[in-house]
């Protein structure tokens, strides 16, 4: 999806599959990746001077002498709570959750007859994880284990807790993922099917009936965890996953389907606050969008959706992938003719998406390639095979690649707002918190909406990308 597309398996596992098909450079239509910055001719920038380069056109709010309030949004995995053993609790010790705005749950899927579905087959969905494990006193945010007889439990109820912790903090459930996305075109091709696929999506997260399962769920079980749906159809109109249908028409369907979400979300909130007898509540609606412009203009009537969306989240990571045979950024604030940061914040821009609207996607892993030949800085050079990692090849989370940095085996190379690992033979592409400063200090300057993560279980234990992040924008 993104970024690290998740693609799930066992749910046990919980493994994330990264193919080099998956990154924006093997759109059809896209030119082919020319030598990566570091690699081409000419000085070599550092990243805050980058930065700086864009505050003359960006006509940031900050620069208009007024001072914003900047989104941080951490993408929470179900399926973490299993072999990378990160919890709820884990965002609040880390410090985390206190310099996050939102906490967006990946993933909640899709039916082949059309309708979000929160029980299913393994690998489908995962209601033990979402609300149905029973936590501990010492596994939970808030201290306190949960009873045989609670209607709520697991990770919903954790994040309830959560944000009785840290107020102010929004939980979005985010609908499909990479591999979740199979049933998005056809589910949305009637105006009767969008319907109905927003009805059971706002049924189940945001007025929170869930399924019994034994003392667990019923009507309302769930009700107030999640303030808002955030989108991640990976794509609309265009290939995704291998079995992932795709049409002309998903382009203009999006757009409908972005539009029911709108009217369904308000619609229940006045209904709510004339039986509360208080103000409507606003409930977000965002989604996770492509870097590759074949890919937008593909599926997205930018206009259009935009008037619906509160904000966007703007693939910021994948620029290329460890499947890949050629080392290079995965994603670097700026480029020489190939993808980056910027040219995908222009590109959304260009097509008439609101600066404010606009919040950047980075990545709290790396990639990775081993078998590196060519020499120099390893970058734009042959690579025999991904590099081997903790939980898969060519995948590693910015916490081990921390300790590579700090081990004296590899060294740190840093230009046009990226940052690469290398050794020799092995190379790992990623985003450390100097780089994180430039891509803040361009959100600043060019007025943009803010920061997006994927995902925050990447993060060190004391949540050092975030509190970067939160410092850059000035929280």
């Amino acid at each position: 999806m993104r970024r690290t597309t998740p693609v799930r398996t066992a749910v046990a596992a919980g493994s994330l599959s990264l193919l080099a098909a998956l990154a924006p450079a093997a759109t059809a239509g896209a030119a082919p990746p020319a030598a990566p910055p570091a690699a081409a001719a000419g000085g070599r920038l550092s990243a805050t001077a980058d930065a700086r380069l864009v505050v003359a056109d960006g006509g940031g709010a900050e620069e208009r002498g007024h001072q914003r309030a900047y989104k941080r949004i951490g993408y929470f995995s179900q399926w973490g709570i299993y072999g990378r053993d990160f919890h709820v609790k884990n965002l609040q010790t880390s410090g985390q959750a206190a310099k996050l705005t939102h906490i967006n749950y990946a993933f909640a899927n899709v039916s082949g007859d059309g309708r979000c579905f929160i029980t299913g087959p393994v690998g489908e969905a995962d209601p033990w994880a979402d609300y149905v494990r029973p936590v501990d006193a010492a596994g939970s945010v808030d201290g306190v284990g949960d009873t045989p007889d609670q209607k709520l439990a697991g990770n919903f109820n954790q994040l309830r807790e959560l944000k009785a912790k840290n107020p102010g903090l929004r939980t979005l459930i985010s609908l499909g993922g990479w591999s979740w996305s199979t049933h998005f075109s056809d589910a949305v091709s009637t105006p009767a099917k969008r319907t109905s696929l927003v009805s059971s999506c706002i049924d189940i997260y945001i007025k929170g009936n869930l399924p019994v399962d034994g003392a667990r769920g019923g009507p309302g079980a769930a009700a107030g965890i999640f303030d808002g749906i955030d989108i991640d159809w990976e794509w609309p109109g265009s290939e995704g996953e291998a079995d992932t249908p795709y049409r002309p028409e998903d382009k203009k369907n999006f757009t409908a389907l972005v539009r029911e979400f709108r009217v369904q979300l308000d619609a229940y909130a006045r209904s709510e606050a004339r039986r509360t007898d208080t103000r409507p509540k606003h409930y977000d609606l965002s989604a996770f969008v492509p870097t590759a412009p074949a890919k937008i203009d593909a599926g997205f009537e930018v206009p259009k959706i935009m008037k619906d969306f509160d904000w966007v989240n703007l693939q910021g990571y994948d620029f290329h992938v460890s499947g890949e045979r050629t080392t290079a950024q995965q994603s670097a604030l700026f480029a020489r003719n190939d993808f980056s940061v910027h040219q995908t914040v222009g590109d959304w821009l260009r097509r008439g998406a609101p600066a404010h609207k606009l919040v950047v996607g980075m990545p709290f892993y790396g990639q990775g390639w081993t078998g590196v030949s060519g020499g120099g800085d390893g970058m734009g050079q042959p690579a025999e095979r991904p590099a081997p990692a903790v939980h898969q090849p060519g995948f590693e989370d910015y916490k081990v690649l921390k300790r590579l940095a700090e081990s004296g085996t590899y060294t740190v190379h840093r230009t046009y707002g990226q940052a690469w690992l290398f050794d020799g033979k092995t190379l790992w592409t990623y985003d450390d918190p100097t780089v994180l400063n430039a891509k803040t200090d361009y959100i600043r300057a060019r007025g943009l909406g803010g920061a997006m993560f994927w995902s925050l279980d990447g993060d060190t234990d004391d949540g050092e990308l975030v509190k970067a992040v939160a410092r850059g924008l000035r929280r």
